[in-house]
């Protein structure tokens, strides 16, 4: 025989191997991610840092990335404000709400554009991606949210985020991954539409549905835009927002300090900040653990098709 027959046990370089190439490819992408994730974890340990250590250390420049002449008193004062417990109740009630009701009009958006025999689909799906690009500005979205009577009002925080064209998309092609099958058993055991996406679709859709409720659930959270628009009221300010008038108005901090914590805590205005900081991530941290199995796999499926 002319070829040579490649021993049993035996595997090709070639076949099973990686290339040179791909091997210098690898290592390069370790390093940058490797570069990338410092850059997003020590500033975050340097601020945790920060948060448990005493007025002395800050000003020094002792802290770095472990706390120096450990203390609580940062956050016993953070946790003794009443505005701090009022930004943290409306960030809590405006992201389940919005949430709940972004989800239900996303999926109620997605179900029927995912469906190739809705007449007019393809411009309704145009005028949809047309808003992702173009939008009315700042000051014409005031305008109309003044016109509504929604200024300083807990509806303005999280109405207008209740549809992102986006997670509609992500929605609609994980929707169209459905085999058509097990929708039209369904239906001719007698189920509507409404009743085949509650009991079919959506229990089929759990990956898709917990990444874009993390999307959601994260955007408003994090948003601190809409408070410092449309809320005047500093009872009424999200966490965010709050977050945003300590980080940026140290004057304010410094105002609000008591004489009392100044002498007994020792308390600097750069801890106070950093302790804001750690209690506004902690409960979106603590969900994200929950989420990550479906977020993952929810975004490598919903992002195939286009």
């Amino acid at each position: 025989m002319g070829a040579r027959m490649m021993k049993p046990g035996k595997r090709s370089s070639a076949a099973f191997g990686l290339s040179p190439g791909e091997r210098a490819l690898g290592a390069v992408n370790v390093f940058l991610l490797t570069i990338i994730g410092l850059m997003m974890v020590l500033p975050f340990l340097n601020t945790v840092a920060k948060s448990f250590s005493s007025n002395n250390a800050i000003t020094t420049g002792k802290v770095i990335f472990t706390p120096v002449d450990f203390q609580l008193g940062t956050y016993k004062y953070v946790t003794g404000q009443s505005q701090f417990w009022d930004s943290l109740r409306v960030s809590v009630l405006i992201t389940l709400l919005g949430t709940a009701g972004a989800m239900t009009i996303s999926c109620l958006t997605a179900y029927p554009l995912s469906k190739t025999w809705l007449y007019g689909r393809k411009p309704v799906i145009l005028f949809f991606v047309f808003t992702m690009l173009f939008s009315g500005g700042m000051v014409p979205n005031y305008l109309l949210m003044r016109s509504l009577g929604l200024i300083n009002t807990l509806w303005v925080l999280f109405v207008p985020g209740m549809l992102s064209v986006y997670n509609v998309i992500l929605l609609k092609n994980f929707f169209e991954d459905i085999p058509e099958a097990i929708e039209e058993s369904a239906q001719l055991d007698g189920a509507g539409n409404i009743r085949t996406l509650i009991s079919i679709v959506l229990p089929m859709s759990l990956p898709a549905l917990a990444t874009i409720g993390l999307f959601y659930a994260v955007g408003y959270w994090d948003n601190y835009m809409t408070g410092l628009l449309y809320i005047t009221k500093p009872d009424m300010r999200p966490l965010q927002t709050y977050l945003y008038v300590i980080v940026t108005e140290a004057v304010n901090v410094d105002e609000t300090l008591s004489m009392d914590a100044l002498e007994n805590i020792a308390l600097n205005t750069e801890a106070i900040r950093a302790a804001t900081i750690v209690l506004a991530c902690v409960p979106i941290m603590c969900v994200y653990p929950f989420l990550q199995k479906y977020f993952v796999k929810g975004m490598r499926v919903g992002s195939v098709k286009g």
